[in-house]
Formats: structure tokens, sequence, C-alpha cells
């Protein structure tokens, strides 16, 4: 016997239609789904908790990380593809930083909840 299913059969219409008005479109799904995919990797949770501080170079985070500068940038290009990290350009050097708040509010609720 399963304790986490229904037992019968009975839709709460009232449950059903506020929850409805409440779900996102597909589109805002696929989004945020890929958002939580580039999360889903621990090297570029590394990353964006490096930033979450301060803006941080290609060469400040290899030395951080333990990791040869071309891994580093090429996390970096798919952190920047899903708009969670911006970058300039200073003479011949880039540095990278949290794209807004928004990536620092889900970093810090990720890590809030990871430590309960």
């Amino acid at each position: 016997m399963h304790d986490d299913i229904c037992t019968v059969r009975c839709i709460h219409q009232d449950a059903v239609e506020e929850a409805r008005e409440h779900l996102a479109d597909d589109q805002t799904c696929q989004a945020v789904a890929a958002i939580f995919k580039i999360f889903g990797d621990p090297t570029r949770v590394k990353i964006l908790l490096a930033l979450s501080d301060r803006e941080l170079c290609v060469c400040d985070l290899s030395a951080l990380l333990g990791m040869n500068q071309s891994a580093v940038s090429h996390q970096l290009r798919l952190l920047r593809g899903a708009n969670l990290v911006t970058f300039r350009k200073e003479g011949k050097v880039a540095y990278y930083a949290l794209a807004d708040d928004h990536v620092t509010a889900l970093l810090r609720a990720g890590a809030a909840h990871a430590r309960e």
C-alpha cells in the first residue's frame, strides 16, 4: 500500500481552478527549467557563488576553482547564454559578474534550502 497517493478519486475543482490561475504558461515553464538545468552543475554553482561577492576575471575563477581557463570560459559561456552572468572588458581582461539580484536570490534560496 502506498501512503503517498490518494486512495479514492476525488477532484477538488476549486483547488484545481485556483492552481490553474497561478500556473505559468509553457514558455515560462521552459525558461525556468532551463535556468535550473544550468544550476544543476556544481562547477557552475561555484562560479555563481564566487561572483555573488564581487566581479572576477577568468584567471581569478580559474585559480579559485583549480580549473584551466578554457574549462572556466566554457562554463561562463553557458552562464552568459542563460543570462545569469554579464561581463565587461577592461583592456584585455574580461570581468564577470552576476546579471542581477534575481540570480543572487536564487543562489541564497538554494543554499538555505540545502542547509535545512
